[in-house]
């Protein structure tokens, strides 16, 4: 079973995380034994989403477990706030373990050059040129989602690239479960969906 952890922090943005969680608890419904969900908040306290949502979660950063995975949701507080969970980062980076970012995460991540050395993306390349820290304009790519294989990186309008790079780099779904999916959730077309019922 593999954990993942997503970060949770005031004025998360709804919408980029979304498709992301559901896949993950999809994976749960077919294999309970695919996956485990915790949800994290700097304190541990409940946190407020953008969409005005309140959520309680799982476990402080500090008494989070090993995981598998971190994923980072964009958020109004990447500037200069989550120390902690760009500490975690930088730490999971480190031992190769995948940390997902999109939005204003990329931003926290560029601000502490993770971003320096590998390709990757945002909402924008002078989004990121604000970052005082930020050294990697050279591997800006204008891509929806970019994978390292490590870290993974996406604008705030791609959540359903984001999610599908994520399903892919842990395996959480075969290719073609995935590739129907990603076609269902990007066109809308029936043979998609018949596809993903399918298999």
């Amino acid at each position: 079973m593999i954990t993942v952890a997503l970060y949770a922090t005031d004025t998360m943005a709804d919408w980029e995380y979304g498709y992301l969680i559901a896949g993950l608890t999809m994976a749960r419904e077919q294999n309970p034994d695919a996956n485990r969900l915790l949800v994290a908040s700097e304190s541990g306290e409940a946190v407020t989403t953008m969409g005005g949502l309140r959520i309680t979660p799982d476990v402080a950063l500090a008494d989070l477990p090993p995981v598998d995975a971190l994923i980072l949701p964009g958020a109004g507080t990447w500037e200069s706030a989550n120390e902690a969970a760009l500490k975690l980062a930088a730490e999971l980076v480190a031992a190769g373990t995948p940390v997902a970012a999109i939005c204003g995460a990329t931003y926290g991540l560029a601000r502490t050059g993770l971003l320096d050395d590998r390709p990757h993306t945002s909402n924008a390349a002078e989004f990121l040129t604000q970052a005082a820290k930020y050294r990697g304009a050279e591997h800006y790519r204008e891509e929806k989602a970019v994978s390292d294989g490590t870290v993974i990186t996406a604008g705030a309008t791609a959540p359903i690239e984001f999610a599908k790079l994520v399903f892919e780099r842990l395996d959480v779904f075969p290719q073609p479960i995935i590739d129907a999916w990603y076609g269902l959730y990007t066109t809308g077309e029936r043979r998609f969906y018949d596809q993903l019922t399918g298999a």
